[in-house]
């Protein structure tokens, strides 16, 4: 695994879209890693650009899990969980109503795949949802890129 985070390193830019990308998918993979490390004074790189090639691949790995859950099929809950379709549509519009709450927690590890195929499952819609994950993502990387550039200074 170090040797592919090395790789991922290596790349810059794209190394961290595809870093983002894979963990903001079911692949379980740590992209702050690979964000901490192109941080590093001596790559040279924008924290700005790492920041957002980070956020635009989480969000597209998110978006992954949106279209499978998309894929799923309303009948299968009146079918294998003998849900009444009334409620199904119930709960899928008093979730709609709050679907872009629920997708800027996407970020969050296990839970927010879990989340985005519930999103996806249960149609929400994708504009809001993608933009309330974007702004999720953004913020998380920015944390993590604030206390990464925080250690290295006191590193020195």
């Amino acid at each position: 695994m170090d040797a592919f985070i090395n790789f991922l390193i290596e790349w810059g830019y794209v190394g961290m879209f595809l870093s983002a990308l894979l963990a903001g998918s079911a692949v379980p993979f740590s992209s702050e890693a690979v964000l901490a490390a192109l941080l590093h004074p001596s790559t040279g790189l924008n924290p700005v650009l790492v920041i957002l090639s980070a956020s635009v691949g989480n969000l597209l790995g998110s978006l992954t899990c949106y279209w499978l859950g998309h894929l799923g099929k309303m009948e299968w809950l009146v079918k294998y969980f003998h849900m009444k379709e009334e409620k199904i549509i119930r709960m899928q519009n008093y979730l709609n109503g709050r679907s872009a709450f629920m997708a800027f927690f996407a970020f969050l590890p296990i839970i927010g795949t879990l989340i985005a195929v519930a999103l996806g499952f249960l149609r929400s819609n994708i504009y809001v949802v993608s933009i309330s994950m974007f702004i999720g993502k953004v913020l998380r990387y920015i944390a993590v890129a604030y206390a990464a550039i925080e250690a290295y200074s006191a590193i020195g």
